[in-house]
Order: structure tokens, then sequence, then C-alpha cells
């Protein structure tokens, strides 16, 4: 494959990614819009079963689009039952309004299917698998390239950058502390230093030698322009197209994406147990100081809250994920925002 760097590595038009946005923001139709108007859309699998991300790979291959997947790595159990306990009757009073039972709810730990989502993936080959929380285990990675897939590890410090070069992936997403959502670091209780994209892209690049993407804080088309300049292959968009008509963000995160009152993101534990990034509201300010680290415990002790007050218009008990440029997100198409970031390439 030949011509410019991001069609030697995705095939794609244009060196826009749609980011695989886990919980239902990324639907297969914003990965078909993103396509379609050049980019390459990547389909999450996370927090999904084998069969559910199954019937979106056939309804895809069925339209002829390509596409890429991602996976969360799973870890270890991330948090003991006296400090689960804890936090989960700190919040209890906050599910209470959905008739939720949060100081009695379960310590949840799972590996979101890998097994058999790598099973599914071997059977049926995407060009490209991306991994985020850490480093996939060689096994996995070998089947994969052995089924023609090619594979990427969502990295935040050089670091994390060189231990999956070694390992031996064919691209890298280089994903900076503006990016919206959870962070990839691979280790939560060992971070390295908060590094900006621009910068974090120029390191990766220079200490890696592979093909690097970039992530986080895109608001229009001058940081992409900026992103490739400083050596990145491609550039990841996903705040960007939470407000688009393919988008599956709820309206509560929508609207509150376009809410004057919302003015900053924080990076936040509170609801997972993995930092991420979120427009700031007033669950994190009463209850971050006290979050402990313990993803995906928490995801699963508040998931059904999250749902409720979504479902019900209640912005304050929703993580409503968002990147720093999150004030660029327009309604509208998605085709339309993948033009407008490469208009100026």
């Amino acid at each position: 494959m030949t011509g410019e760097p991001w069609t030697r590595l995705l095939g794609s038009a244009t060196p826009v990614i749609g980011a695989p946005m886990a919980g239902g923001a990324s639907t297969p139709a914003l990965v078909r819009a993103v396509t379609a108007a050049g980019g390459f859309g990547f389909l999450p699998a996370g927090y999904r079963s084998a069969e559910a991300v199954a019937a979106d790979l056939a309804g895809l291959e069925a339209t002829g689009t390509p596409f890429g997947v991602n996976l969360f790595v799973p870890g270890p159990p991330g948090i003991d039952e006296t400090t689960f306990r804890a936090y989960a009757r700190r919040i209890a009073a906050e599910g209470e309004p959905y008739g939720l039972d949060l100081a009695g709810a379960p310590l949840t730990h799972d590996d979101d299917h890998w097994s058999d989502k790598i099973d599914l993936l071997v059977r049926h080959p995407v060009p490209v698998v991306s991994f985020t929380f850490g480093l996939p285990d060689a096994a996995a990675l070998a089947a994969l390239r052995r089924a023609g897939t090619r594979t990427l590890v969502t990295v935040t410090s050089v670091a994390e950058a060189l231990a999956a070069r070694d390992l031996g992936v064919d691209g890298l997403i280089a994903q900076g502390t503006e990016a919206g959502g959870h962070s990839g670091v691979h280790d939560p209780h060992q971070p390295a230093s908060p590094a900006s994209t621009r910068p974090l892209v120029r390191d990766v690049v220079a200490a890696a030698g592979l093909p690097v993407l970039a992530a986080g804080g895109v608001a229009g088309p001058g940081d992409v322009r900026d992103l490739i300049a400083a050596g990145a292959t491609g550039v990841v968009v996903g705040t960007l197209l939470l407000r688009t008509d393919e988008s599956g963000a709820n309206r509560t995160h929508r609207d509150a994406l376009a809410d004057p009152a919302r003015t900053t993101t924080v990076i936040t534990r509170a609801f997972t147990g993995r930092p991420a990034r979120g427009l700031r509201n007033t669950f994190i300010d009463r209850h971050e100081p006290a979050a402990p680290l313990g993803y995906p415990e928490l995801h699963h002790l508040t998931r059904d809250m999250r749902a409720a007050a979504a479902a019900a218009g209640h912005p304050d008990r929703v993580h409503l994920w968002a990147g720093t440029g999150y004030r660029h997100a327009r309604t509208g198409s998605a085709a339309a925002v993948v033009e407008g970031l490469t208009a100026a390439l």
C-alpha cells in the first residue's frame, strides 16, 4: 500500500481516525460515516459481549466498510473488599433516587470477555485491532498478526511506548492528557507525569520508531495540522463526534457538552476507579477526594446509577466524558466534522 503514511497504515484517504468511544457513543453508524468521509473508524468492543461485537462486525462487513476494533486489556483485581465497601457506603445516597442499593452492591471483577473477543477477531479478522489499558499477552498478539491484523497499543509515556514496541506491535496511539474519557495509562498506580499530546507524540515518534496516532485535545483543523507536523501518522478524534447525528451518546451527555454552565473538564476516578477526563459535576466534587483506584470494580458499582441518571436527565450523576476541546463539538453529520478537520491539510 502506497501513498500518505495514514493510507499505508490504515488504508484511509485522510489522517482523521474516529475514536472507539465505549459505552454506546461510537456506533456502527458513526464508524461508517467517518470512513465514508475518508477517515478511519474504530468499533469499541469494551463493555460488550463477543456476541454483540460479532453482530456489529457482520453489519459493517456487509456494507464493505473497512474499520478497526478496540479492546480493553484486562488487569488484576483493582481493589480490596474493605476499600470497595467504604466507597460504596460513601456514595449510597447517590443511588437512592433511582431505587438502587449501592451500599450493598457486590464487588465485581471481570476480564471484559477478553478470550472470547480475541477468538472472535482471529476467526473474523479486521484490518486493525487497538488495545487500551495495557499490553496484550504475546499469544493474543501473535494470533491476531497471523490472521493478518495490524496491531496498535495506546500509550501515555515513552516508557509504555518502548514496552509496546518491544512486544512487536505495528504502531502506537499516543494519548495526551487533554484526551476525553479513560486514560490508557498501563498502571494507574504508577502513572508517568501527565504529558500534553503534541510533545508526547514528538517524544514517542523519536523513541519508538513506529507509526504513531495522536489522541487528545483536538479542537479544529489547526490541531490536526500541528500534530501531523509533530510526527503523527494520524489524529484520533472523539469528543468532536459526540454531538453528531451518528453518535450514540445519550441526550444528557450531548446537552451537557453545549451547556454554558459547564466550564471545565477534570480528570476523575470517582465514577469508574480509573482516571478519566470529563466535564466537572457535583458527583466529582463530592466524591473525588475519597475515590479509590479500582477498575473495573467501581465501574460496575456506579454503572446502573449512571444509566438511570442519564435516562432521567440528571447530568450531575453521569460520567460526562469530554476532552479539553469539547466547546468545539457541534451538531450535524460526522462527515462534516471529518471534512472540516482535513480542510487545511
